[in-house]
């Protein structure tokens, strides 16, 4: 439409120039003067609709999800304003359609593991329920059903309440108190906690921590992560093995170290220990790969890390550090 009025306008200079009765060279070099004028105004035009239809192509491609527009062949004014309103844009939505695609592939994957955690437990229950109505059966082997039951129904009701947990930590919705507390206090406890157990497998279980360390943290919280690290050194040490339990006050940094003389981990599965339900070759019936997993994620809450080496036939040492 523009390259037809500016035709007519051309049209409309040369009539005048003629009917005025200019000079012929002023005519020619007015005439080559609008007719250039023309052809810039022809090729900028194309120009332009070139560059519209590289933005629709564009935007036909992240329709398709193949690719975003490219940063690199933008130009300056408002195609190009336009072009990098557009790119942002589509990152944008590429970001949220990334993160909403994640978060389903979390949930499928949780779900898949709640079915497979719970499948168990839960068939077994089916099991014992079905012998319970048989009427010869004794009382004998009636209490001992029903206390299987029981057994099993504490364990759905443990893991369920853990994988809450976990979840509420990944999510950061759960809530971590901020109190200065007495660490020899904390794993006081937790050694009291372990002692039978460490006992039963003739484990020399150790703690070696000065009166004066003060961390700031959730008490409930930071018993449990450490619990669960202890627990497992002793679930993966033979009998006659030790697990000790040292911490030290840095200038920036309280570090607690958690060693075992255990089975040690390999080096394949050591960088997947702290994954959600991840079990390595040799973890117990009972274990469903949440206590380290729920460990980290506490000790990171906290502004912290955790780090573990290991080597196979040796043991384990896994490294808190609460900054």
């Amino acid at each position: 439409m523009e390259l037809r009025i500016q035709g007519i306008i051309i049209g409309i200079a040369i009539a005048l120039c003629i009917l005025v009765r200019v000079p012929w060279i002023m005519c020619i070099i007015l005439g080559c003067a609008i007719v250039a004028v023309y052809l810039i105004s022809v090729i900028a035009y194309r120009q332009k609709e070139k560059r519209i239809e590289e933005l629709i192509y564009y935007l036909m491609k992240v329709q398709d999800n193949l690719e975003l527009p490219a940063l690199s062949n933008m130009e300056e004014g408002n195609l190009g304003i336009l072009h990098s309103e557009i790119y942002k844009l589509v990152t944008q939505l590429k970001e949220r359609y990334d993160g909403e695609n994640k978060q389903k592939r979390y949930m499928v994957d949780m779900l898949s593991d709640i079915s497979h955690q719970i499948k168990t437990p839960l068939t077994a229950i089916t099991m014992m329920t079905e012998l319970l109505k048989a009427p010869e059966l004794s009382d004998e082997k009636r209490l001992d059903y029903v206390a299987k039951i029981d057994q099993q129904t504490k364990r759905i009701t443990w893991f369920v309440r853990n994988l809450l947990t976990l979840s509420q930590l990944e999510a950061d919705m759960l809530e971590l108190k901020k109190e200065k507390e007495s660490l020899k206090s904390i794993l006081d406890s937790i050694m009291e906690t372990f002692e039978i157990m460490a006992e039963v497998k003739d484990i020399q279980l150790t703690c070696d921590v000065p009166e004066e360390i003060m961390i700031t943290c959730d008490r409930q919280w930071t018993t449990e992560a450490i619990s669960n690290i202890v627990k497992n050194c002793i679930e993966h040490t033979p009998e006659g093995g030790s697990v000790s339990v040292q911490a030290i006050q840095h200038n920036i940094a309280t570090e607690i170290t958690i060693t075992d003389t255990g089975e040690g981990i390999s080096k394949e599965h050591l960088p997947y220990i702290f994954k959600r339900f991840y079990k390595a070759p040799g973890s117990s019936n009972s274990s469903v790969g949440i206590g380290l997993s729920m460990s980290k994620q506490i000790i990171m809450r906290q502004n912290g890390n955790i780090t573990v080496e290991s080597e196979v036939g040796t043991g384990s040492k896994f490294v808190i550090k609460l900054y």
